[in-house]
């Protein structure tokens, strides 16, 4: 069974209030620090402190800034501070992944380009602190899924480096919506999910609750006082899931005789940028034996009409035709291995109780071209330390066989 966690964001999520949770949950202050320290960055301090606010006990982490702070950084530079740290290979990955997950929020919003992206609040150093240590909690929880309830949105205004802004924040309500992550309104001029808190929970979360067997909780208070505790709880325990998953997914699919292979091609990779699931064609013979172009888009039901407008304005298509199927699927997470290459982002796919190790093709293309190797031969280093992954898991799973009653 994986190791899962399930935030409850009862009263929304923010950075700090995330950290909480997992502070509350068993991550060790000291431990967190002392990951902290190999970043090259200073001006500050993290406490946690327990509270018990209208009888909820929880956790309150404070990041206190003790020098001047810089207006902002560039995307560039929190990587540099990222990737020159001796943080493990994990935590690097997932870090990162939420900073060029807002970078590019960020550059549509102010029509730039994630280059040119300033980040104001999220560049300081408590947001640093906050989408790093979430990252190093995670990891030392031992957590390989985390999944997360809808988020309430409040309404009204906030001050911010561009000026009085609408809530949610413009940074929030895009990330949500990219994400495509299921929310509910709250009466009350608050910002319950801040940009830091959508960034992590929509980066690494999936929007729903997992089958498990809890076995640790862990409450995190934010800093506003609200009607109610202003708090995110995160569930921590073991997967209960069969190693399949089923759900639904909508074919949308058109036929094609007059586009141009440029316009296909085109409409295929807008479409995978804007979230289909795959995209595929079928070479096919049309009316007055005309060849033609089966396009079949597979999506999110949610996504459904998004998709089929990107179809009908980026190729010649007059219709599409929509049809929901039924999918079985097996779980998979992603994780670090050791190859000969160094440590190599795979997907680990779980079927009949046993992990089966798969490449991941930029993870392996990216080394192939820095290494100036054939792709073949780092898919022959994933696949000698998958056998060796698979060994280990078998090893501890004949262990627990002798010591389990």
């Amino acid at each position: 069974m994986s190791r899962v966690a399930y935030f409850d964001c009862f009263s929304g999520a923010s950075g700090d209030m995330i950290l909480g949770a997992l502070i509350d949950a068993g991550l060790a202050l000291d431990d967190l620090r002392s990951e902290l320290g190999k970043l090259a960055l200073t001006g500050y301090t993290i406490a946690a402190e327990r509270v018990m606010p209208g009888g909820l006990g929880g956790t309150q982490v404070r990041v206190a800034l003790t020098e001047p702070q810089r207006h902002g950084r560039h995307l560039a530079e929190i990587e540099r501070i990222i990737e020159s740290s001796t943080l493990s290979d994990a935590v690097k990955l997932r870090a990162l992944s939420v900073f060029r997950r807002l970078g590019a929020v960020e550059a549509r919003i102010h029509g730039t380009s994630i280059d040119e992206v300033h980040f104001h609040e999220v560049g300081a150093v408590d947001a640093i602190v906050d989408i790093v240590g979430a990252a190093v909690g995670l990891e030392k929880l031992g957590i390989q899924a985390l999944y997360a309830s809808s988020l309430p949105l409040g309404h009204g205004a906030v001050n911010s480096m561009h000026g009085i802004l609408p809530l949610p924040a413009p940074a929030t309500l895009a990330l949500i919506a990219e994400a495509g992550a299921p929310t509910r309104p709250v009466d009350v001029e608050a910002e319950l999910v801040t940009p830091t808190g959508a960034a992590i929970l929509t980066t690494t979360a999936k929007f729903e609750q997992p089958a498990m067997r809890i076995d640790a909780i862990g409450v995190g208070y934010g800093q506003k006082v609200l009607p109610w505790p202003n708090v995110t709880r995160v569930w921590l325990g073991e997967s209960t899931a069969g190693t399949l998953e089923s759900g639904e997914v909508t074919v949308i699919e058109t036929n094609l005789d007059d586009s141009t292979p440029e316009q296909i091609g085109y409409a295929i990779e807008r479409l995978f940028a804007a979230g289909a699931l795959d995209v595929f064609t079928t070479p096919v013979y049309m009316k007055k034996n005309r060849p033609g172009v089966l396009l079949t888009v597979l999506a999110q039901p949610a996504r459904a009409d998004e998709l089929a407008h990107l179809i009908l304005r980026e190729t010649s298509s007059l219709g599409v035709r929509f049809r929901t199927s039924q999918r079985l699927m097996c779980t998979r997470r992603s994780e670090m291995v050791d190859t000969s290459y160094g440590p190599l982002e795979v997907k680990i796919k779980s079927i009949d109780g046993a992990d089966v190790v798969c490449p991941e093709y930029e993870a392996c293309a990216r080394v192939a071209r820095e290494r100036n190797v054939p792709l073949a031969r780092v898919y022959e280093a994933v696949a000698t330390a998958g056998a060796r992954y698979a060994l280990a898991d078998a090893l501890d799973g004949r262990a627990a066989d002798r010591t389990d009653p």
